[in-house]
């Protein structure tokens, strides 16, 4: 179920802080499957989501991103959050959406290639204060609710952020899943993990039973697979392989958190 105001948002026992319209599914989608189907109640809370203003400015890279999804600007959001309903129908959460501008369209002056888009946040991105005060808002109507936040594998700034932000709320508190496709690159969980001073140990859940729900709900994502994963035949073998790397006790098929 769509949740349209903040205000009303209450009771939920897992919170899932996605920074794209994907990536809740993609990282966390066996997890979140596996939750409600205990009677756990879980929200996923999409952060940019609002469409850009229809004159631009749009950077080279916002143009190059638009071709590769075959959408026009003042299709592209709006196309996805089409995709992103029925990703959150398929795995069977509530979700929110809160308005927030992609790292290309908030500051395409700073982000404006591939290189400035995956790497670190320029220290005057306004989304640092708003999700700061975003976040706080959110914990004080959910005191008692699990965070999970990316990691920051693939260091795209919008993650990184999300990962500084609730980490400064949260401390020791929170959870943070590896970010797909992402961290499927061989090498790249390591990398993020150098970055980090923090200890962290894995724990991993079997999703064997939530697997399929999991590759169907990223599936509604249409207009990524080929980008991410070079259509959606090569996204069901990426995303089980990457599962059954995890090894989870008591499972072929795992999801991989980390905390303190």
């Amino acid at each position: 179920m769509y949740i349209e105001d903040i205000a009303t948002i209450d009771g939920y026992r897992h919170v899932y802080l996605s920074p794209h319209l994907d990536d809740a599914a993609l990282s966390c989608g066996g997890r979140i499957v596996t939750q409600i189907a205990a009677g756990e109640p879980v929200l996923v809370v999409t952060l940019c989501t609002a469409a850009p203003p229809p004159e631009g400015p749009f950077s080279a890279l916002a143009q190059q991103f638009h071709a590769d999804w075959g959408l026009a600007p003042a299709q592209a959001v709006a196309a996805r959050l089409v995709e992103e309903r029925l990703a959150m129908e398929r795995l069977g959460c509530d979700y929110y959406w809160a308005n927030m501008l992609d790292a290309i369209y908030r500051y395409p002056a700073a982000y404006n290639s591939r290189e400035s888009l995956f790497n670190t946040p320029a220290p005057d991105d306004p989304l640092f204060a708003q999700l700061r005060q975003f976040l706080a808002d959110l914990l004080e109507r959910l005191p008692q609710a699990q965070i999970y936040a990316p990691l920051g594998v693939g260091s795209h700034v919008d993650h990184l952020i999300t990962h500084a932000a609730a980490h400064s709320l949260l401390g020791d508190e929170l959870r943070f899943y590896e970010d797909l496709p992402y961290a499927i690159r061989p090498g790249a969980l390591e990398q993020r993990q150098a970055t980090i001073d923090d200890a962290l140990v894995p724990s991993t859940l079997a999703i064997d039973a939530a697997l399929p729900a999991k590759i169907e709900a990223i599936a509604a994502y249409a207009s990524q697979l080929d980008e991410l994963f070079g259509g959606s035949e090569a996204m069901a073998q990426a995303i089980a392989a990457y599962a059954h790397a995890a090894t989870p006790t008591g499972g072929a098929y795992g999801e991989r958190l980390w905390v303190r």
